[in-house]
């Protein structure tokens, strides 16, 4: 692809204070990597805090034409460091602040997605404190049961129960990572996702996991998981997971790329979270689409850094 940020002063901002920041490093270095051997003028930069003002003079002080944002969990994917970058004036890769914001929060996406026809599983919500009295909604579920915090990434602070007993410490889990946990029918099903890169759904990858679930163990363990690329289905049903992908990313109104995680249940998708800045090293799953679809790691980098000048 040819470069048309020659003489531009990039940014890669990574790390970040959420619970994700490990991962987050991964992801920013590879970019970094890849657009540095692509010929850019680029900078990786450890955000350590969520300080507003620190962060601003942080990002004036480099004075960058743009930055590419692997930031990933809260203050990165919550629309935080999106309205820093608005303020200044920075163009970035990705999701603007408010679409952050909703992909983050599951509670409010799944509202949405409802309202415009996708389908989700059958939830409870739960709010820090207050939820010993939803014991009677929570068993009309039925068992196994997810519970996962309201905002949060990474399946970090979810649990997947199998009995009723377990629900307490799985909720004081969810409720160590914020005010409201999420607790939903486990849909039994094919794992899928989707990239979005543009406005175009990418091929549909499975995920087969080697545990029971698809855990945070599963995600990032070695060799715990394996992912086909595209998945092993008909184009019809390929198709339908991608329109519900696509369609679960302009409900939110994102921007650049996004993955959307989704189950099929009987030949029906089941949305699950739009992760709107996703895995980023070559090996992760966007990428790995990407490249199924005809576009290396470095070049789905330029690509984004493109749409985000577009976005501007």
């Amino acid at each position: 692809m040819e470069i048309d940020i020659k003489g531009k002063k990039i940014g890669v901002l990574m790390g970040g204070p959420s619970s994700e920041r490990e991962i987050s490093l991964k992801s920013g270095k590879a970019v970094y990597e890849a657009l540095k051997g692509a010929g850019v003028n680029v900078i990786a930069v450890d955000i350590v805090t969520d300080s507003r003002s620190e962060n601003i003079e942080l990002l004036k002080k480099h004075s960058f034409d743009a930055v590419f944002l692997a930031l990933h969990g809260k203050f990165g994917e919550d629309g935080g460091i999106q309205s820093i970058l608005e303020e200044i004036k920075l163009s970035y890769t990705g999701s603007g602040a408010e679409a952050s914001a909703l992909a983050m929060d599951k509670i409010a996406s799944r509202k949405i997605f409802q309202k415009h026809g996708l389908k989700v599983a059958r939830n409870v919500v739960a709010r820090k404190g207050e939820w010993s009295g939803l014991n009677l909604a929570v068993r009309a579920l039925g068992l196994p049961l997810v519970i996962k915090p309201a905002n949060n990434g990474s399946s970090i602070g979810l649990t997947i129960i199998d009995k009723e007993a377990d629900l307490d410490n799985a909720m004081r889990l969810a409720f160590s990572f914020d005010e409201h946990a999420l607790i939903e029918e486990y849909l039994p099903g094919r794992e899928m996702t989707v990239g979005i890169l543009g406005d175009t759904a990418l091929p549909v990858i499975e995920i087969i996991p080697k545990h029971k679930y698809f855990d945070y163990e599963a995600k990032y363990g070695a060799g715990l998981t394996d992912y086909i690329v595209p998945a092993k289905i008909d184009a019809a049903l390929s198709r339908k997971i991608q329109d519900a992908g696509l369609s679960a990313h302009r409900l939110l109104g994102c921007w650049g790329c996004s993955r959307v995680d989704i189950i099929l249940k009987d030949a029906t998708p089941f949305v699950l979270e739009v992760n709107t800045i996703p895995g980023f090293t070559s090996t992760s799953l966007l990428p790995k689409a990407a490249k199924v679809a005809g576009l290396e790691f470095a070049d789905l980098c330029l690509k984004l850094l493109k749409l985000a000048n577009e976005k501007k």
